[in-house]
């Protein structure tokens, strides 16, 4: 059985950091998705980042370009969301997801909160 676990988040000052991290069991990254959601109160949820396998291919939403970086650990099973000057739109809780084919899996979220 596939298993995420999230951890990393947290609350920073607009302009602070956070690395947001899923680690996962159950599999082996192979021709499969990593994908980062995140949801505010009251909002829909939203596609933040995404890692494919083979090839580490990402995309980001337009939101969060050039600030947030999707990334895996090479040797270890975990991916990473590194996420750069925060701002208050940004808060929201955090969902790792993996797909490989019609299997789904979503993690628990991680709360980041980002206020002065």
């Amino acid at each position: 059985q596939v298993h995420l676990v999230e951890s990393g988040g947290g609350s920073v000052q607009p302009g602070g950091s956070l690395r947001l991290t899923c680690a996962v069991s159950g599999f082996t990254f192979t021709n499969d998705y990593m994908r980062w959601y995140r949801q505010a109160p009251g909002k829909e949820r939203q596609l933040v980042a995404t890692l494919a396998m083979p090839g580490s291919r990402t995309d980001y939403a337009d939101s969060v370009k050039g600030r947030f970086t999707i990334s895996r650990d090479t040797v270890g099973k975990a991916v990473y969301l590194q996420m750069n000057n925060l701002s208050v739109e940004d808060t929201a809780m955090y969902y790792c997801q993996y797909r490989r084919g019609s299997l789904i899996t979503w993690g628990q979220g991680t709360q980041v909160t980002v206020s002065s």
